[in-house]
């Protein structure tokens, strides 16, 4: 579809006015999107970054630092970060020894393999299922994976694009097959796409009671009019 003229665009639009231009995700390389992701539970932004710049400065994100640093040591940072750090401890220990081992200290390299492939290598690694890894290839602009946000993925949905559904993975894989019809297949559009519903998703679109009064799309949702006004409505 050509970038600017499906609904979704126009909303997305909408949304980047009232929030602004999304800043730049980061981390972007792969390994350390992996350690970011298993920083911190439950993994908030927040907590994630906290324990990631922690273990940055006191043990190093090498895969040699991590394989070194006491268990101990590697537990204490990741307290910083939520329950269970000594799981957490040994999954960081775990994904460091996996990319050395396995992937000869190199996961850019397997990136590069078939779309399938790369997707497989990624879910190897501790806690990374489809929506992590489709956020890795994207982020690292590896290919334009029409990722979704994962703790975000009732936005899409309620905006009248895709459907929620009883369980999580197909609620998940029908807001990734309204996204590729929408937007067009390109990496930064796709990504433009993920920082916003998920800033949506997280402030205002929130799971539970949304804020729909200060929505700047309410006006286009189908949740709002479902629930403010009890009538079914197409966007």
């Amino acid at each position: 579809m050509a970038a600017g003229t499906s609904k979704l665009a126009h909303l997305l639009n909408r949304l980047e006015k009232f929030y602004g231009r999304p800043k730049p995700p980061h981390p972007t390389d792969p390994y350390e999107m992996i350690l970011y992701i298993n920083s911190a539970y439950p993994a908030t932004d927040a907590s994630c970054a906290k324990v990631f710049d922690a273990l940055k400065r006191s043990v190093g994100l090498r895969i040699d630092d991590i394989l070194a640093a006491p268990k101990g040591k590697l537990t204490e940072i990741m307290k910083l970060g939520g329950i269970f750090p000594e799981q957490r401890a040994v999954r960081l220990k775990e994904i460091a020894a996996l990319v050395k081992h396995t992937f000869a200290g190199d996961l850019q390299t397997v990136l590069k393999r078939p779309l399938p492939e790369a997707k497989k290598a990624l879910k190897q690694f501790p806690t990374i299922g489809d929506p992590s890894a489709d956020k890795i290839l994207l982020f690292t602009k590896t290919a334009p994976v029409a990722a979704i946000p994962s703790n975000c993925v009732h936005v899409l949905p309620r905006l009248g694009f895709g459907e929620e559904k009883k369980n999580y993975a197909a609620t998940y894989r029908s807001a990734q097959e309204a996204t590729r019809a929408q937007l067009p297949e390109r990496v930064g559009a796709l990504l433009r796409a993920y920082l916003l519903l998920k800033q949506h998703g997280q402030e205002l679109c929130k799971r539970s009671r949304p804020r729909c009064e200060q929505c700047p799309v309410s006006s286009d949702c189908l949740y709002y009019k479902r629930i403010y006004y009890g009538r079914s409505a197409h966007i």
